[in-house]
């Protein structure tokens, strides 16, 4: 029987989650423009007033402008595993499909934090939660692709490392969020905005000291 399960995942590809991951992505970082909405004009305004109408998106628009940012962060983080998970099995690609409920919810999310967040704590929560949780199956991904030898034999052990650490950034920048959203709402959804500086100096970090 165990012969036949492992045959059966012989055929279990990376480039069908790859590929699923791509499209759920597009999907979902195209529906976060709707998070803007448009104003709703009662009679007729003026020139000015209606500007001032337009003005007052700023809020939405800003939720959108940094929900857009944290996709392409996952996005890209996604990316970067998947070149170095290169098999697959059935529990691995559940893992995917439960990360992905989650970020396919983003626009859902990012219209609470727009419309509420800044009057209700809870609607940070929504959003925060929404983050940490994606996050956290992210780190559940790469975790099991290490420990269950799906990845590129190839691979260094300071690679490995690397992307460990990589990977609990941004379920560590929801938490944050998640307290300062506390004291400051919906301001506090900008700590993501320093994901690829820290990123960025843990990969510096790495690759100096592998040289």
């Amino acid at each position: 029987m165990s012969d036949q399960s492992n045959s059966i995942n012989l055929w279990m590809t990376t480039s069908r989650i790859e590929t699923l991951v791509d499209g759920i992505f597009a999907i979902a970082m195209t529906l976060l423009v709707l998070s803007i909405g448009v104003p709703t004009i009662t009679g007729n305004l003026n020139e000015t007033a209606f500007q001032h109408e337009l003005l007052a998106l700023w809020s939405n628009i800003l939720c959108y402008a940094l929900s857009f940012w944290i996709l392409s962060g996952f996005w890209r983080n996604n990316h970067q595993q998947f070149q170095f998970i290169k098999r697959s099995n059935p529990t691995l690609i559940t893992i995917n499909v439960v990360w992905l409920l989650f970020i396919a919810l983003m626009p859902f999310s990012t219209e609470i934090i727009a419309e509420y967040g800044g009057t209700y704590f809870t609607a940070n929560v929504i959003f925060q939660l929404n983050l940490f949780l994606a996050g956290f199956l992210y780190i559940i991904n790469w975790q099991y692709a290490t420990r269950n030898g799906l990845l590129d034999e190839d691979i260094s052990e300071r690679t490995i490392k690397m992307l460990n650490i990589s990977s609990v950034i941004l379920p560590t920048l929801s938490l944050i969020a998640l307290v300062l959203s506390y004291y400051v709402l919906a301001w506090s959804s900008l700590v993501y905005l320093i994901h690829p500086f820290l990123k960025k100096m843990l990969q510096n970090k790495f690759l100096d000291n592998s040289s």
